[in-house]
């Protein structure tokens, strides 16, 4: 998987993040799964779970089609 391209998708997630004084940090790659960790404001967020399934895998998987699944460590 191109982690240069991985990067650019997730500064698209990070704009709507730092919105609402969160962020995301990319934590590893194994195959076609994307591990990643909410950070901020984001990170103690009720929501967090339906913004990593609904919003931020949605945008991954639609700009990288290869991905499988994201999941929040």
């Amino acid at each position: 998987m191109d982690r240069d391209l991985l990067n650019s998708v997730l500064e698209k997630v990070r704009e709507g993040l730092r919105k609402e004084g969160g962020d995301i940090e990319l934590v590893d790659v194994k195959g076609t799964v994307v591990y990643v960790r909410l950070t901020g404001e984001c990170s103690s967020c009720m929501m967090a779970g339906i913004t990593m399934k609904t919003w931020v895998e949605r945008i991954i998987k639609e700009e990288l089609p290869e991905v499988t699944e994201v999941r929040a460590v």
